[in-house]
């Protein structure tokens, strides 16, 4: 933690401000007692002598942790009123930075259960705060998603489902942005960067919502897709077994379809437990996705774009019935 209350009253900040060795500290939530740590591996942090007493389970955090905290906000101190290590009572827990009171951000390292994260996500909408999550190195997207990763994802009509991840080592913030994932499970989206302590972090944060053109780029496509499908049934893996039954429901068998079949193969991400980050319906978005690629012609090439350009797509194919 990088917050503690001294003798006198006051809080001290390690971010900014340069403590007395002889004050004696407590901890903002709790009260009990903690230590002014200044070692060589972790930054000046304060430690609680006995965690026990802490309600607000107050952890060992990692060096990243500590830095990637105190970047933010470093960041944020000139756009408004920020609090690093805020304690809200009324939902027993500490957010990592909350901004005007409105919007909280949390530098999520390691990994956590999906139900903590859902209830953790609940407890601040209930109370009027938006919450945006910033994935440090352990949670960075890779060649999948996660099933944890698809609860950090959010949504825009421009920017499609995406997400942020920070990396200290390179000092950079990042948006991945028009999430997809193609037949093999891989992850396909587009990747923006931004220095730290460049800019407004409030502006970039609030990128994914803003008026801009529409984006897009071309998946890949795999030529070879038949033959990743029979491996995946002969070694009976569960997501492909299943779909091969419901084709059999209707008299019909993977191995004998053509690639066309498959078509797109760069697809919307699922998740049978929804988003937690999410609270708008996106059944039509799924629905214009799938009706815009049936009408394709040219099956040889996919090229994926915001939602709202499938919006637009729909909204114009149901204004020519209407005159006809």
């Amino acid at each position: 933690m990088l917050t503690a209350i001294n003798q006198d009253g006051c809080l001290v900040n390690l971010v900014m401000d340069e403590p007395r060795k002889k004050d004696v500290f407590s901890c903002p939530g709790c009260q009990g007692q903690v230590r002014l740590k200044q070692g060589t591996i972790l930054r000046p942090h304060f430690a609680h002598v006995s965690l026990k007493a802490c309600q607000y389970g107050y952890e060992n955090e990692s060096a990243q942790h500590l830095e990637l905290k105190s970047v933010l906000y470093r960041w944020l101190k000139n756009e408004g009123a920020v609090e690093i290590e805020a304690i809200l009572p009324e939902l027993g827990q500490i957010a990592d930075l909350l901004v005007e009171e409105r919007l909280a951000l949390e530098v999520q390292c390691s990994s956590l259960s999906i139900q903590r994260l859902q209830e953790r996500t609940k407890a601040y909408q209930d109370q009027g705060i938006e919450v945006l999550w910033l994935l440090g190195k352990d949670l960075w997207i890779k060649d999948k998603l996660t099933a944890l990763q698809k609860q950090f994802l959010r949504f825009s009509q421009n920017m499609g489902f995406h997400l942020w991840e920070l990396d200290l080592d390179k000092q950079v913030l990042r948006l991945r942005y028009l999430i997809h994932e193609d037949w093999h499970g891989q992850v396909q989206c587009l990747t923006k960067i931004f220095p730290f302590e460049k800019g407004r972090l409030l502006s970039i944060l609030r990128q994914p919502y803003l008026p801009q053109p529409l984006l897009s780029f071309q998946g890949r496509m795999d030529q070879q897709l038949g033959r990743y499908i029979a491996q995946q049934l002969y070694y009976q893996a569960p997501k492909w077994m299943e779909l091969q039954r419901q084709a059999y429901e209707n008299g019909e068998n993977l191995m004998s379809q053509p690639i066309d079949y498959f078509y797109p193969q760069v697809r919307l991400p699922q998740s049978a437990i929804g988003f937690a980050q999410i609270r708008e319906h996106l059944d039509s978005y799924y629905k214009d996705f799938s009706n815009y690629y049936k009408k394709q012609q040219n099956k040889g090439v996919q090229h994926l774009y915001s939602p709202a350009f499938y919006r637009q797509e729909s909204q114009s194919n149901l204004g020519r019935k209407a005159l006809l």
